[in-house]
C-alpha cells in the first residue's frame, strides 16, 4: 500500500452502490479437506484435491498453510459472535484448500507486522486485505523510500479502493481528501489509508495539516470516531461500507465522496517460495473457473471487486 495520489483515482463509482448490498453474513466455520494422506489410492486423492501435487512437499506433509491475518477487518476477515473466523478471505481460503488438499489456518496478528511474520517464517502466507504494491513487492518503506527487506510476491484475488467515512449526519464538509486539511482522521496503521493521509497532509497549508491518529486495527479507529474523537475515518471500501451498513444498525456512520486508488488485494508469499505462490495461483484460478469464487463474492455483497483470473504481482 503506497501513498500514490493517482493509483486509485479510477475507483469505480458503481462500487458505492454496493453499500446497500453488503449485509451481515452468517457465521462460517473454516472447514478443512480431511486427511488427504490416507492410502486410498492416487486417483481418490487427485479427485478430492486435484492440485495437491503443486504444493511444496513440506506443506503437503503438514497438511496446513499458516495464514497471517489481522482478523478485525469485517467483512474481509473477522470473528463472529461465537469467536469463529469468518469473512471473504476465510471463505476463499477454504475453497482453495479443497483444491490443494490442505487447511488454511488463520493466525491473528497486527497488520503492520504480517510481512515481518513471513520473513521470520511464523506464517506461510499473509492474507489480510493487503494491497499489492510495488513497494511491498520490492521491500521498500513507503515513508522513507528505503529498502527494508527482500519484499514479497503477491497472488492477486480482489480489487478495492479506499473510502472516507464520517459520523452520520455530520460530514464536516468533507467530500475529498483535500477537505481533510485542518481536520483529524482515524485509521489503521500501515494501510493505504494512512499513506494517503500522510501524502495529502504534505499538500496542506502550514497550520492546516491533517491530524492523523493510527490504530492497530480498524475497529479501534471506528470506536474513536464514534465517540467523537475525530472528524473522519478511512479504510478500504468494503470495510468502510460494511461499517456504515452495520455499526449502530446503520445509524453511526456515512460514506463521503468517492472511493479512490483502486488496486488489487494480494496473498503475500515470501520471494523464495515460488512453488507455493504458483500453487496458490492455480488454486485461485480453479475456484474462479468452478464458480465458487463468485458465490463467495455474492455472499458478502462485493461482486464489484471480483476478478476474472488470478495475477501475480499485478500491483503498481
Amino acid at each position: 500500500m503506497t501513498a500514490s495520489s493517482t493509483r486509485r483515482t479510477t475507483a469505480a463509482h458503481s462500487r458505492l452502490a454496493a453499500v446497500g448490498a453488503i449485509a451481515v453474513a452468517g457465521a462460517l466455520m473454516l472447514t478443512g479437506c480431511g486427511d488427504q494422506t490416507k492410502d486410498t489410492g492416487s486417483s481418490d486423492t487427485e479427485a478430492s484435491a486435484p492440485l495437491a501435487d503443486k504444493l511444496p512437499q513440506a506443506i503437503r506433509d503438514k497438511g496446513v498453510i499458516k495464514v497471517g491475518s489481522d482478523i478485525a477487518y469485517a467483512p474481509v476477515e473477522f470473528k463472529d459472535g461465537s469467536g469463529k473466523v469468518v469473512g471473504i478471505d476465510p471463505d476463499l481460503a477454504a475453497a482453495m484448500g479443497k483444491q490443494l488438499g490442505v487447511d488454511f489456518q488463520f493466525e491473528n496478528g497486527t497488520f503492520d507486522t504480517l510481512i515481518t511474520g513471513l520473513r521470520s517464517k511464523r506464517y506461510d502466507i499473509a492474507m489480510s486485505a493487503m494491497t499489492d504494491t510495488k513497494d511491498r513487492q520490492e521491500g521498500i518503506d513507503s515513508d522513507t523510500g528505503k529498502k527494508v527487506g527482500e519484499g514479497v510476491d503477491f497472488v492477486d484475488y480482489f480489487t478495492a479502493g479506499v473510502s472516507i467515512y464520517t459520523k452520520k449526519g455530520d460530514d464536516q464538509g468533507i467530500k475529498t481528501w483535500s477537505d481533510l486539511c485542518g481536520k483529524k482522521i482515524v485509521l489503521q496503521r500501515g494501510t493505504v489509508s494512512e499513506d494517503l493521509a500522510k501524502a495529502e497532509s504534505k499538500k496542506c497549508l502550514a497550520g492546516k495539516k491533517i491530524a492523523i491518529e493510527a490504530f492497530d486495527n480498524d475497529q479501534q479507529a471506528q470506536t474513536r470516531l464514534r465517540a467523537g474523537g475525530a472528524d473522519a475515518g478511512s479504510s478500504d471500501f468494503p470495510v468502510a461500507a460494511y461499517a456504515v451498513k452495520t455499526s449502530g444498525g446503520g445509524k453511526d456512520f456515512q460514506l463521503v465522496g468517492e472511493q479512490v486508488e483502486a488496486a488489487p488485494y494480494g496473498i503475500a508469499v515470501a520471494k523464495n517460495q515460488t512453488e507455493l505462490r504458483d500453487a496458490l495461483k492455480a488454486a485461485l484460478d480453479a475456484v474462479i473457473k468452478n464458480g465458487e469464487y463468485e458465490k463467495i463474492m455474492k455472499k458478502w455483497g462485493v461482486t464489484d471487486g471480483s476478478i476474472d483470473s488470478a495475477t501475480i504481482n499485478g500491483g503498481k
